[in-house]
């Protein structure tokens, strides 16, 4: 990252809610180190909360509703750590009650890779901070991509997506920029800006393209998605250059 996130929290006047876009591997342990600097122990802490989750429900909301409202067990503050690949509509709304009036020594941090998963409402609801992710090696592979075949692009697919972890949706998945969602969502956001520079529109052409590549990112999100299926799909829409 170009920049520390700890540089946007003043630990004299905490803001209440943090939504942080970006990779989990590399802003959780900016977070834990700010905490450890409140004096508040990650370790063993009923005050403190870290949920790592590959899709955020209702369930999990109602579960923070009422983990948030529960009197702290010391005079010091309540941390909530959240790291999920999506939120659910209805989980949404239940968040959205939760901060609408702030808690008293009641701060969250939550992390989401891309924030247009999110309710524009709930998002306004955050002191918000966007991370450069680091898409070097991604960008090096998109070029290569919109240069293949079909077929070689079904196969770089299979290579990018093959993982222990398969393509169905795991529902306690821990967030890692390692999973084969992740991978596959920092390959779309790089897929995108080679895109978007190699791409001149000329009269009749068409640029749906980009409309299926907003889907998949859209879909992607998704738990039960089909990542294989909406991957490939890509191999599909994408012009050759």
């Amino acid at each position: 990252m170009s920049f520390k996130i700890i540089d946007h929290f003043d630990k004299n006047n905490l803001h209440h809610a943090y939504l942080i876009e970006g990779m989990h591997d590399e802003i959780v342990p900016e977070i834990l180190k700010f905490i450890e600097i409140l004096g508040i122990d990650i370790v063993g802490n009923p005050d403190f909360c870290h949920i790592s989750i590959d899709s955020f429900k209702m369930e999990d909301a109602f579960n923070l509703k009422s983990l948030s409202l529960e009197k702290g067990f010391s005079l010091n503050k309540k941390i909530f750590l959240i790291s999920a690949n999506n939120f659910l509509l209805e989980a949404q709304n239940t968040l959205l009650k939760i901060f609408e009036e702030p808690i008293e020594n009641t701060h969250f941090f939550i992390i989401t890779p891309d924030i247009n998963i999110l309710n524009k409402t709930l998002i306004s609801r955050f002191y918000l901070i966007r991370t450069k992710m680091n898409l070097e090696n991604e960008l090096k592979e998109a070029n290569k991509f919109i240069t293949m075949s079909k077929r070689e692009r079904i196969d770089f697919i299979k290579e990018l997506i093959s993982d222990k972890n398969d393509e169905l949706d795991n529902d306690i998945e821990v967030i890692s920029s390692s999973s084969t969602r992740s991978k596959s969502l920092k390959f779309l956001n790089a897929l995108e800006l080679v895109l978007h520079q190699k791409f001149t529109p000329q009269p009749n052409t068409s640029i749906n393209f980009f409309n299926q590549i907003f889907k998949v990112r859209k879909f992607l999100s998704q738990p039960g998605s089909s990542i294989k299926t909406l991957m490939e799909s890509l191999a599909l829409a994408i012009p050759n250059f």
